[in-house]
């Protein structure tokens, strides 16, 4: 096997940082004869890829997550994978606005393609938003958990927790009914077969609208829709109720990863907010495109273009002063949370409000109770139940609380975030139908126009490894595993049955493993974590994502700082770096004040598996000791309080990594299993111990002054290697080593 890591390169404040870290990392690798080498799967290098058969030569680039995919499924594999930008359409626009204006001859995004041209360059478009990159990489399931070294660090230094009282405000409101939930159906494939979605209209008229879904023998089909009038009266009467309890109205999807509904839904709460607006102007704003589903920005954007655009404005900015205060995402810029539909990201956005007394902000600036609007009631629950044991309990102690770890169905575009292209607003009333090839319904539901359904799959052979995954964590750690999983919903039933057969499969003597609906679940971890009691979550694809934001963001203050390994299923690894949430106001503070406040904690701890990784599967011992010696160097960098610092003047991401170099270098030297590699490094742990005042002084000076990288989706290198890498001093050491 290849002595190799593949190094990603992705997008905002994790990119930036990479420019720093990265030279660390290949310096010290290539001591052990491990090369790392670097796939740029950022957005703007997505796009690239996407129109390279029409851009002149010298600007084409390489389709390097096409070609991740494909290593994803070898032995071979050993990547680690940072935070990328999940696309909305706003976000895709600006990144392709960026990139023409840096001379690459690319296409504008169609809103409404019509000429095959259009529909072309849409559908390249297409494969680039929402979630593109994990469910092509992802071909293992996810372990992810707080080292013990990050829990104990946490537990020393606790993070900020707003108190809570028993009379707040803050509720989670759901549908319940006439949702995804309610509505699912499931069917268990008995053998490969080709199925087909289609759309029966009330004339009897068929309308294919996915031919050729290819399905295995054992697979997991879901079919379900979200009735749309039932969701505006929802809407409405959320609006209504967060006026009358006098707090904020937010609402929480993620229209980022759920790159077809999400953005519908987020459509739908714009017109529900300015009801009487859209009920005054709407066939101006909806013939225009104006329908909210690109955020109340690009309506108000586009009212320049209405002949009466100053009018509607004009009632715009009334159904603001009339209607409920709303959450904000910039309260000094008049940025509300409808303003942008990736701007509130329900998996960042909710433990970030429960961490903060149930607060967000308003339009004052102030902290106040919040209705949180979380249409579909599959998940809603989970935050329900942490509000209501806040209200009940207080705040959570993170100098004692437990751990919620996480192991999730991921593997092979398992569940919700593999269902883009099985997603559909209803074209008219009727009946949509699951066929498959030899023409029998599987399922079908009746819609109404506008309705939203949607398909997912999931297939058996991730189902049995993600099993065997969870008695795998349950045995190494002796903590109780719950899947949490609902036997009243279609999809659940159908895993719980799989589940109950393949943990026959497994030794579970003396291990407690049960399965509970996912707001049990939740209550069950959250009064095991208030007695400094672990439980382990075994999630499906969506759950995972909450879970693996809610309870970090709980215990550490932050999600990035979990470690996150994916066990993939042919034998390699994909290590990655935690969420990227907070990235791009990160890149602001660069711009702004050249610091970076980005902490790489993920990063190192997933170089230090993938080392560990590397060294196990080719027989590499010099890489397993740059694996020890990087996680004692990750316990002092902690220790010696050696992450980013919260304000200028003192180490930012660069100092961080300076340290951090330092350590690992200083634990290299004093290793005995590898005198070689001890030798090596004792120079160099000298030589940064010796400089360690000079160095710092080099990063911390520049600091205070705005900061050009050249580009915020592509970067120029040289000036962001500039900026990233501004002590010389520092900088002659690493050479030195590589020499």
């Amino acid at each position: 096997m290849s002595a190799k890591i593949l190094y990603t390169i992705t997008d905002e404040a994790p990119l930036l940082a990479t420019y720093s870290f990265l030279p660390i990392v290949q310096a010290y690798a290539g001591q052990a004869g491990v090369d790392v080498e670097t796939r740029d799967i950022s957005l703007s290098g997505r796009i690239l890829a996407a129109f390279a058969d029409l851009l002149p030569e010298d600007q084409r680039v390489s389709d390097d997550l096409a070609e991740l995919g494909r290593l994803a499924t070898t032995p071979e594999a050993n990547i680690i994978k940072l935070p990328n930008i999940s696309a909305s359409v706003p976000q895709l626009k600006a990144a392709v606005a960026e990139l023409q204006a840096q001379g690459y001859a690319l296409p504008d995004y169609p809103d409404d393609p019509r000429t095959e041209e259009e529909q072309d360059i849409r559908a390249r478009f297409d494969t680039v938003k929402g979630s593109a990159v994990n469910p092509v990489l992802r071909e293992g399931n996810s372990d992810r958990r707080a080292p013990e070294s990050v829990k104990g660090y946490a537990r020393s230094n606790p993070h900020s927790m707003g108190a809570w009282s028993a009379d707040s405000k803050t509720e989670v409101a759901t549908m319940g009914h006439d949702d995804f939930f309610s509505n699912e159906k499931s069917v268990v494939l008995p053998a490969d077969d080709v199925l087909t979605i289609q759309h029966v209209a009330a004339d009897g008229t068929v309308t294919p609208l996915k031919e050729g879904l290819k399905v295995l023998a054992g697979e997991v089909v879901d079919g379900t829709f979200m009735n749309a009038a039932a969701l505006d009266e929802f809407l409405v009467a959320q609006v209504a109720r967060a006026k009358e309890l006098g707090v904020l109205f937010s609402a929480h999807l993620k229209a980022t990863m759920m790159k077809v509904s999400d953005p519908i839904i987020f459509g739908h709460v714009v017109r529900a907010y300015f009801k009487d607006v859209y009920d005054r102007y709407g066939e101006e704003l909806l013939a225009a495109g104006l329908d909210g589903t690109n955020g109340l920005a690009a309506v108000l954007a586009g009212l320049d273009d209405l002949d009466n655009g100053t009018e509607i404005r004009a009632a715009f900015e009334q159904g603001l002063a009339d209607g409920p205060r709303l959450a904000m995402v910039n309260s000094d810029k008049g940025i509300t949370g409808l303003h942008v539909p990736s701007d509130v990201i329900i998996d960042a956005s909710m433990p970030a409000m429960i961490r903060t007394s149930g607060h967000m902000w308003g339009p004052d600036g102030e902290e106040a109770d919040t209705l949180a609007v979380i249409p579909d009631s599959s998940y809603a629950g989970i935050y329900k139940a942490v509000i209501e044991d806040c209200k009940a309990n207080g705040a959570y102690d993170p100098t004692t609380m437990g751990s919620v770890p996480n192991v999730g169905l991921m593997a092979q575009k398992a569940e919700e975030y593999g269902s883009h292209d099985k997603t559909f607003e209803v074209p008219a009333d009727g009946t949509v139908q699951v066929v498959n090839a030899a023409g029998e319904v599987l399922m079908e539901h009746a819609v109404r126009q506008g309705d939203i359904w949607r398909a997912c799959q999931t297939k058996d052979a991730p189902i049995q490894d993600w099993v065997k995954l969870a008695v795998t964590r349950a045995r190494a750690t002796g903590d109780p595993a719950v899947f949490w999983l609902d036997e009243n919903r279609a999809h659940d039933a159908a895993l719980i049955a799989k589940i109950t057969e393949y943990l026959k499969d497994h030794d579970t003597d003396g291990l407690d493993i049960s399965i509970m609906a996912p707001e049990a679940a939740a209550r069950h971890s959250v009064e095991r974590i208030r007695q400094g009691l672990n439980t382990i979550s075994v999630t499906g694809n969506v759950l995972r994502d909450y879970n693996t934001d809610l309870f970090p963001i709980l215990e550490l203050g932050t999600s990035a700082k979990m470690l996150s390994v994916v066990p993939l299923m042919n034998g390699g690894g994909l290590f990655e770096t935690g969420a990227g949430g907070s990235a791009p106001k990160h890149v602001q503070q660069l711009q702004g004040e050249n610091y970076l406040r980005w902490d790489s904690l993920g990063e190192f701890l997933a170089l230090a598996e993938s080392f560990r990784h590397l060294g196990e599967s080719t027989g590499n011992a010099k890489a397993l000791v740059l694996a020890d010696a990087l996680d004692k160097a990750t316990g002092t960098l902690l220790k010696e309080n050696k992450s980013p610092a919260r304000r200028i003047g003192q180490i930012d991401n660069r100092g961080s990594h300076f340290y951090l170099a330092l350590f690992w270098a200083e634990e290299l030297a004093a290793q005995t299993e590898d005198p070689e590699l001890a030798a090596k490094f004792t120079t160099l742990a000298e030589s940064l111990r010796a400089q360690e005042e000079t160095i710092s002084a080099e990063l911390i000076a520049v600091q205070g002054s705005p900061a050009d990288v050249g580009g915020y989706y592509r970067p120029d290198d040289d000036k962001a290697t500039a900026v990233m890498r501004p002590s010389a001093t520092f900088n002659a050491a690493l050479d030195a080593l590589g020499a």
